[in-house]
């Protein structure tokens, strides 16, 4: 177990090392149990965390509000529309008088070019943790329930499983890129070979590949990426679908629209799942475009762990504030 994580920022997904990441999965699957058992865990107690949304939430907001709730502290909700953000106060500012007045600062911000740059001019004002809870590079909280939901799912040793990422299709907004690059970055790690899978509009940015490469030479894992989706799922032990937006392609949001509806087809379907292996399981973040990105009879049936998933989020991220704040 790693200490020293207290004053810590959580930005992107390799902040913290194997090591450390290791040890927020132990804290969490603790307060999982204690959470399960009533057993108080008021480890922040009287302490505070700003949670800034620039991006409209359901688990995010709950599972933080929540968890803050349990770790005995409170965590006020700020949403950018209500603050004079829009009239002035700069990131700087933000960082420098909310590092005064919280204990923590949470932000949610996924614009394109400009999210993960503002946590980051936060952080670097600030005296007090920022976590991430996401951006547009970035769902590093996501990832960690993501991989706390596959250990308890197929055990500790995940050394050669097949772990598929892949784009599917939804018909609603251009989604973040985030969750896909937190999975590649973070998933190699502990032992999982990965296989991404998009159409050729939908790639990833070219520095997070790099990095993801780099963690799979290190820890001896597969990485390797396909332009086809069953091909992607066969024999594959974790399907991970869902949607996101062609954003290295265009910023144009018609002219993205347009290019998502050439693929209706990659849907996570029973047919698909079927490639996988027996005891094969479904993951997405939620929510998910239901019938269109994943079927109903997917999303609701007896390989999917959307439900545990969603839960694991409450507790990894209480892991995380209880030993950065």
């Amino acid at each position: 177990m790693q200490t020293g994580m207290r004053g810590r920022d959580f930005i992107g997904d390799l902040d913290f090392s194997k090591e450390e990441v290791e040890t927020v999965l132990d804290v969490a699957w603790d307060l999982k149990r204690k959470r399960a058992l009533g057993e108080p865990h008021a480890y922040l107690r009287d302490k505070v965390l700003a949670m800034m949304f620039f991006f409209s939430s359901t688990r995010t907001r709950g599972s933080f509000e929540a968890g803050m709730a349990q770790l005995g502290g409170h965590a006020a909700f700020i949403e950018s529309r209500t603050t004079q953000i829009s009239h002035g106060d700069t990131e700087r500012e933000i960082g420098d008088i909310f590092g005064r007045y919280f204990d923590g600062i949470a932000i949610r911000h996924v614009t394109w070019g400009v999210g993960n740059r503002y946590l980051n001019l936060v952080a670097e004002a600030s005296r007090v943790p920022v976590l991430n809870m996401q951006c547009e590079i970035y769902h590093p909280h996501q990832c960690l329930a993501d991989l706390m939901t596959i250990i308890e799912k197929k055990g500790r040793d995940l050394r050669g499983k097949k772990m598929v990422v892949s784009w599917a299709y939804a018909s609603s907004y251009l989604k973040p890129i985030s969750v896909p690059q937190s999975l590649i970055l973070q998933m190699p790690r502990f032992g999982l070979d990965v296989v991404l899978a998009h159409p050729p509009e939908f790639q990833l940015m070219p520095e997070i590949m790099d990095q993801a490469r780099e963690q799979a030479r290190k820890y001896k894992t597969g990485f390797e990426v396909v332009d086809d989706m069953e091909a992607a799922c066969q024999g594959a032990d974790i399907i991970y679908a869902k949607s996101w937006g062609p954003l290295l392609t265009t910023q144009d949001a018609a002219e993205g629209k347009r290019i998502q509806d050439k693929y209706q087809h990659w849907i996570a379907d029973e047919a698909k799942m079927a490639l996988g292996k027996e005891d094969v399981i479904y993951m997405h973040p939620l929510p998910a475009d239901r019938d269109i990105e994943v079927t109903s009879a997917v999303l609701d049936g007896p390989h999917s762990v959307v439900f545990d998933e969603a839960e694991n989020r409450l507790h990894a991220q209480k892991a995380v504030m209880a030993l950065t704040m």
